[in-house]
């Protein structure tokens, strides 16, 4: 085969390819909502205190240290008196009092760490952030699992609806369906809120936010210090590339 043979070939396969849908590629992916990430220190304040509240008793988050949490607007005796449970200085690392043999036998699995988990689930789908944002939603009421509790997104979860509370109990709706094959499939609908909690639906997803921006925070504390610092050096660089102009303009001018 010549080589013009090879890449007419090559080209219509590209083209095949790119006709095909997306499932004869690759597996869909869930859909998530995009979260809607909040990083002033109202926000990340309230999330810290949600995920010292309800989730730091089993997950614990051992690459940030409490006295971190000064970078968000809290004093280190704020800290202390409203944040420090499971330690006794601001300098120790958020780590979960729940002991890992214990979670294994309760959950079967051992709660991961907390730390990095928004950029751990990072996909093609969508940011950790929107993961996570769209997995503390779907929790529903399930009996047939040792919690009584499962996810829409993440089915057969181990994990508890810890705010359960403040959402109150959902309901998932299964239809039947044929799946192409002759086959009778279950499948989820939606979820349906059968008992509310203490939360509407509006002010539990803004909860949910702060939760998520805390947790998307927590991966990089820095980010956003790194963020202004890039704005400045950007503008540094836009006046010296002005100067520069002006003073080569300078040099040649008798030149031109």
């Amino acid at each position: 085969m010549s080589l013009l043979n090879k890449l007419f070939a090559a080209a219509a396969l590209v083209v095949t390819m790119a006709g095909l849908p997306m499932g004869a590629q690759a597996n869909e992916g869930p859909t998530l909502d995009k979260a809607p990430l909040r990083f002033d220190d109202a926000s990340l304040q309230q999330g810290a205190k949600l995920f010292v509240n309800y989730c730091l008793s089993c997950h614990g988050a051992s690459s940030v240290r409490y006295n971190t949490l000064t970078q968000i607007g809290l004093s280190e005796q704020q800290i202390k008196d409203n944040l420090m449970f499971a330690a006794d200085k601001t300098g120790e690392q958020m780590m979960v009092a729940l002991r890992r043999d214990d979670a294994r036998k309760w959950f079967g699995v051992a709660p991961p760490d907390l730390s990095v988990i928004a950029r751990a689930r990072a996909s093609e789908a969508g940011s950790g952030a929107d993961w996570l944002y769209t997995y503390l939603r779907q929790f529903y009421r399930d009996d047939s699992r040792p919690t009584g509790w499962n996810n829409a997104l993440f089915p057969g979860v181990g994990m508890p609806h810890v705010l359960w509370s403040l959402q109150g109990e959902q309901e998932a709706r299964f239809v039947t369906r044929d799946d192409g094959h002759g086959n009778m499939v279950k499948q989820l609908e939606g979820l349906e809120l059968v008992k509310p909690g203490s939360l509407t639906k509006d002010e539990y997803d803004e909860q949910v936010a702060d939760l998520v921006s805390f947790l998307t925070w927590m991966g990089e504390p820095g980010q956003e210090t790194r963020r202004s610092m890039g704005w400045f050096v950007l503008a540094v660089l836009s006046v010296l590339a002005v100067l520069s102009y002006l003073l080569k303009r300078a040099y040649w001018k008798d030149v031109h």
